[in-house]
C-alpha cells in the first residue's frame, strides 16, 4: 500500500504539472429531467412522492402522493406507461420499465388524490397532466395504481424513498466550454458551470468560490480530480457576456456527490446584477485515465499493476458494478453494513471515475464468490484510497454474498451513442445495428455492418455504447424490418474485445470484405438490463482430482462422443485402458439472469447414448498444458444437461433434465458435474511425467452472454509422476502470482490420489 500511495502522491503532481489551464474541453448536459413545481389554483403546494405496498422491491410499489398535508394514493383508470414515466422521474428514477394496476401491491389508505390522470410521459409533474382534478375520483383504494421504476437514479437524488418536490432543486449542471477547439473535443473538462432552470441555463457567481466546489463539480461530470483554472482568459469573456447569475453562493465540503447536496443561496430579483465585482464559476478537471485525450497522458495516468487492489465487477457500463477488493493474494467483496454514498464516492474517484451516482446494497449488480474482505465501511469521503476508511474484518456470521455492496459513478459524456443505432426490433433493446459514417465528400450517413464473424463481443460493445446493459445475442443474419431504408455495407470484420467503449475502437477491416453484402446478412443485437455469470468452484477441483486407469470395454459410449485423444482410435479395443484425469466441476450463477443455452429445444441434440439431450456443443473446455502453454491433453465438456443441481438458501430451483425438461442454471444455483460422470475427464494416456497446468473455461466461445467472461476460466498447477498427480493453487483468473508460484516450488501440495 505504501508503493500505492506514493504513485498517487506522483499522479496528482504530474496532473498539476503537464495539463496546462488552457487546456479547455467540454460536457454537453447532463441528461435527467429537472424535477416540477406543481402549481394549484391556490398557487404553489409542496409535493412529495412514495412507493409503499409488499411484496415490492425498492424501485417498484404502490404509488403515494402527499398533498395538502395528507399522504394518498392515484387511481388506476385510464393509467398508462407515460403516467409511470412521470410519476417514476418524480420518484428520481431515470424512467418507467412498467406499471400495475387493481392494487397489486397492496390498498391504500387516506384519500385518492388523482383519477384518470393522463400524461404525454414529457410533463414534468403528474400536477400537470390530465386529470378530474385533486381529490375529485370515483374510485376505491381496489384501484390503487403502482408504478416499476428502472432501477438507476436521477442525478442530484439519493436512494431515498420518499422525495420532496423543491422549486429550487438543481438537477442539471453542465460545463459550458467557451473556446472553439473545447467544443469539438470529448470529454469536456473545462468551461462555465451552468446550472438549468425553467427559463435555460444560468451561471454560478465565483464569489467565493473554492476548490471544494470544482471538485463537486468535476465529481458530477465524471472526473477524479480538478485543477486551477487561468481565469484571466475567462475574465475577459465574461465581460462581454450578459450573464444571468442564479446562484451567488455555493459551500460545499467537497464530499457531496451533487451541487444539490450543498448550501446553496438562490437569486431573487434582478440577477444580472448579483454577482458585485464577480464573474461566472469555471471550473478545469482532470480525466482518469480511460477518459485521457493524449496516449502520452493516458499512459502517465495509468497506475501500475500492482496497486490495482480495487475493482468493479458485473456491472453492464464503465463506473459501475459490484465492489471487490485484493487483500492478500485474493479478491473478495464488501459487506453492504452501514455502505452509503460517502464511502462509495471514495472507490469511484479511487477508480479514476467521478463521485459516486448511487451506493447499491443487496448484491443489486450480482454476488461475489469468495471471502468478504471488509464490513462496515465508514468513510468520511476525504480518503485517497478506500483502505484508508475505517472498517471491520469479517467473520462467517457476520454477512453473506447476498449483501454484497456496489456503486454506479458518474462518468464523462463522450457522445458515443450518437454514432451507432439498432432499428427494426419489437423492442428498443434489440434490431439491426447502423452505425454514421462520413463519405468522402463529408456527408454523414447511416450504413451497416456485415454480419460475418459477428458475436457476442462485438454485440456486448454496441449494447454499451447505446446504455442498454448487456448483449443476449449478436445477430450474424437478421430479418428485422427495415424502416430507415439503409442498404449498404459499410463496416466489416469487426472483432472486438468486449471492453471497448464504442465499436470505433474494435478492429474492422479497412477495405469493405462482404461475402453476402444483402441487408439481412448484416449485424444485428438483441440487449438486456441482465446477464448471467457462471463461476467454477475452483477449490473443488483441487479437492477432487484424481488419476483412473479405465477399462477401454468400459469406454465404448464416450469414445462415441468424442470425449478421448486421439491415440484411443488405435487402441486394441476392448482391451487395454485409458488413464483419465478426473475431477468434479461445480458451476455457480452468479450473475442477474438465468444462463440458458443459445439454442431452442427444437435444435437440442438427443445422445442416445447417454440417454439426454445436448443443449450446446461445447460447455466447458479442459485443458492440459506445459509451463510455457502448449497443450498436452485436452478434453471437453458438452452440456450433457444443464440443471441447478442445488441452490443457495431461499432460492428455488427452475431447470431439470428429466422429461425433456428445460435447461438452464437459475441465479443462485449451481450444476454439478461429479467426478464420475463420463467425459468429466482429461485423457492423459500419452502424458510424460512433469509439471503442468490444468485449465478449465466454462462458456469457452461466449455463446451464451454473461455480465462478466474474466472469471470463466480456472488454473491449477499439477505435478504428474507418471503414478501420481498432485494439484495446487486452483484459483479463477489468466494469471498466477509470482508468490503463489513460488510457494508451490517450496510445497509439494496435496497429494489428490493414486491411480484407481
Amino acid at each position: 500500500m505504501e508503493l500505492c500511495q506514493w504513485w498517487r502522491h506522483i499522479v496528482v503532481f504530474l496532473l498539476h504539472a503537464w495539463i496546462p489551464s488552457c487546456f479547455a474541453q467540454t460536457t454537453p448536459p447532463v441528461r435527467s429531467s429537472p424535477t416540477p413545481t406543481p402549481q394549484t389554483a391556490e398557487g404553489p403546494e409542496t409535493l412529495k412522492f412514495r412507493l409503499s405496498g409488499f411484496p415490492r422491491k425498492h424501485n417498484e410499489g404502490r404509488i403515494e402522493v402527499f398533498y395538502k398535508g395528507e399522504w394518498g394514493t392515484i387511481c388506476d383508470d385510464d393509467f398508462s406507461l407515460a403516467n409511470a414515466h412521470v410519476l417514476c422521474r418524480q420518484l428520481g428514477f431515470v424512467s418507467a420499465t412498467g406499471w400495475t394496476h387493481s392494487a397489486k401491491y397492496g390498498k391504500g389508505t387516506g384519500k385518492i388524490w388523482l383519477d384518470n390522470v393522463q400524461c404525454s410521459g414529457s410533463e414534468r409533474s403528474v400536477s400537470v397532466c390530465k386529470s378530474r382534478g385533486w381529490g375529485n375520483s370515483d374510485c376505491t383504494h381496489d384501484e390503487d395504481a403502482g408504478v416499476i421504476c428502472k432501477d438507476e437514479r436521477l442525478l442530484g437524488y439519493v436512494d431515498s424513498n420518499v422525495i420532496e418536490v423543491d422549486e429550487n432543486k438543481v438537477e442539471e449542471v453542465r460545463l459550458r466550454p467557451v473556446f472553439t477547439i473545447a467544443t469539438k473535443r470529448m470529454p469536456v473538462t473545462e468551461g462555465v458551470v451552468e446550472v438549468k432552470n425553467k427559463d435555460g441555463w444560468a451561471q454560478i457567481c465565483d464569489n467565493g468560490w473554492t476548490p471544494k466546489n470544482s471538485h463537486v463539480v468535476c465529481g458530477m461530470m465524471g472526473f477524479p480530480h480538478e485543477k486551477k483554472v487561468n481565469k484571466n482568459f475567462y475574465k475577459l469573456y465574461a465581460e462581454r457576456q450578459k450573464n444571468h447569475f442564479l446562484v451567488h453562493s455555493v459551500a460545499c465540503s467537497g464530499t457531496e456527490v451533487h451541487l444539490a447536496a450543498c448550501p446553496l443561496e438562490f437569486n431573487y430579483g434582478n440577477a444580472t446584477e448579483s454577482c458585485p465585482g464577480g464573474m461566472p464559476a469555471v471550473v478545469s478537471c482532470v480525466p482518469g485515465p480511460l477518459y485521457a485525450q493524449s496516449t502520452a497522458m493516458r499512459k502517465k495516468l495509468k497506475m501500475p499493476v500492482n496497486c490495482s487492489t480495487i475493482r468493479l465487477k458485473g456491472g453492464a457500463k464503465y463506473g459501475e458494478g459490484r465492489v471487490e477488493v485484493l487483500k492478500g493474494s485474493e479478491w473478495g467483496t464488501i459487506c453492504d453494513d452501514r455502505w452509503n454514498l460517502l464511502s462509495a464516492n471514495v472507490v469511484c474517484r479511487e477508480l479514476g471515475f467521478g463521485s459516486a451516482k448511487e451506493a447499491l446494497t443487496g448484491a443489486r449488480m450480482g454476488q461475489g464468490l469468495g471471502p468478504i474482505h471488509m464490513n462496515e465501511v465508514q468513510c468520511t469521503g476525504h480518503e485517497r484510497s478506500l483502505w484508508n476508511c475505517r472498517y471491520k474484518n469479517i467473520t462467517a456470521e457476520d454477512c453473506k454474498h447476498t449483501e454484497d455492496a456496489s456503486v454506479r459513478c458518474n462518468v464523462p459524456y463522450m457522445g458515443y451513442e450518437k454514432t451507432v443505432r439498432i432499428l427494426g426490433g419489437r423492442t428498443r433493446y434489440e434490431g439491426r445495428v447502423e452505425v454514421l459514417y462520413t463519405e468522402t465528400n463529408g456527408t454523414l450517413r447511416w450504413g451497416l455492418i456485415c454480419g460475418e464473424g459477428w458475436g457476442t463481443e462485438e454485440a456486448m460493445v454496441v449494447c454499451r455504447q447505446l446504455g442498454l446493459g448487456y448483449a443476449n445475442h449478436g445477430l450474424q443474419e437478421t430479418w428485422y424490418w427495415d424502416s430507415s431504408n439503409v442498404t449498404e455495407m459499410v463496416m466489416s470484420g469487426v472483432k472486438c474485445t468486449g471492453d471497448e467503449m464504442s465499436l470505433n475502437q474494435c478492429q474492422h477491416h479497412r477495405t469493405i470484405s462482404c461475402q453476402k453484402a444483402a441487408a439481412r446478412f448484416s449485424a444485428g443485437v438483441i440487449c438486456s438490463e441482465t446477464a448471467s455469470d457462471l463461476v467454477l468452484n475452483a477449490p473443488l477441483v483441487q479437492q477432487t482430482t484424481y488419476i483412473e486407469d479405465r477399462p477401454l470395454h468400459m469406454l465404448y459410449c464416450a469414445a462415441e462422443e468424442d470425449c478421448l485423444s486421439k491415440s484411443a482410435a488405435k487402441a486394441n479395443w476392448p482391451y487395454g485402458h485409458r488413464r483419465l484425469l478426473r475431477f468434479s466441476s461445480q458451476i455457480h450463477n452468479i450473475g442477474r439472469a438465468d444462463f440458458r443455452p443459445k439454442a431452442g429445444r427444437h435444435s437440442w441434440v438427443w445422445h442416445a447414448c447417454h440417454g439426454h439431450y445436448h443443449s450446446m456443443d461445447i460447455f466447458t473446455h479442459y485443458d492440459l498444458m506445459s509451463a510455457n502453454g502448449t497443450k498436452v491433453a485436452e478434453g471437453h465438456k458438452a452440456s450433457f444437461c444443464l440443471e441447478d443441481t442445488d441452490c443457495d438458501e431461499g432460492v428455488s430451483k427452475r431447470y431439470e433434465c428429466a422429461n425433456f425438461g428445460e435447461q438452464g442454471i437459475t441465479v443462485g444455483c449451481w450444476d454439478l458435474y461429479r467426478h464420475d460422470i463420463d467425459c468429466q475427464w482429461i485423457d492423459i494416456t500419452d502424458v510424460k511425467p512433469g509439471n503442468y497446468i490444468l485449465q478449465v473455461v466454462i462458456n469457452p466461445n461466449y455463446e451464451v452472454a454473461e455480465s462478466d467472461f474474466t472469471n470463466n476460466a480456472m488454473k491449477c498447477n499439477c505435478k504428474y509422476d507418471g503414478h501420481r498427480i498432485w494439484v495446487h493453487n486452483c484459483h479463477i483468473g489468466d494469471a498466477f502470482s509470482e508468490e503463489a508460484e513460488k510457494k508451490f516450488e517450496k510445497y509439494p501440495g496435496q497429494l489428490n490420489n493414486q491411480i484407481s
